[in-house]
């Protein structure tokens, strides 16, 4: 790779990672390249995108956007994940796909200003989606006013039949 390919590789991901304020570092090491298709596909549908990069290229992309923290998991084979708008919706396309097939492994993850643990990552996609969340807090909803309904027609039951004692 010459000097200035490397420089606009760098330009390259600079850019991404400015535009998207989430990211996942990943390692794709025993993924072929059907099963890495397959999870760009995923990712795309979802909104985000996946790019192997080179560690000291990635490195110098972090730098650029002021992100140190991330340089001690630029080693081995390394991939990254912009997940666009929807981090949620890239982190779950990322664990269903490493439910499946056992990678790629999530090294750290960068969200709002900040380094996060795999972990944290992994919690964030087994969040359930807005539609489903909405859906859950209208059935709890639903289920608080027919227990009112149910208190209130006792209580008109009750004096209906008080009075007519």
């Amino acid at each position: 790779m010459s000097k200035i390919e490397r420089d606009a590789e760098i330009a390259a991901l600079t850019e991404a990672i400015k535009a998207s304020p989430t990211l996942f570092v990943t390692d794709f090491s025993g993924l072929n390249v059907l099963k890495m298709t397959d999870f760009r596909r995923r990712l795309r549908a979802s909104g985000g995108r996946f790019v192997v990069v080179k560690n000291t290229l990635a490195q110098r992309a972090l730098a650029a956007n002021n992100i140190a923290e991330l340089d001690a998991h630029l080693t081995g084979n390394t991939g990254l994940v912009f997940a666009g708008e929807d981090p949620m919706a890239a982190a779950k396309v990322l664990g269903e796909f490493a439910k499946e097939h056992e990678k790629p492994t999530v090294k750290a993850g960068w969200m709002d200003g900040k380094s996060v643990a795999p972990a944290h990552v992994k919690r964030l996609g087994e969040i359930p989606s807005r539609e489903v969340l909405l859906g859950q807090f209208a059935g709890a909803l639903n289920g608080v006013l027919y227990q009112v309904v149910g208190a209130l027609e006792a209580l008109r039951e009750q004096r209906s039949a008080g009075s007519a004692a």
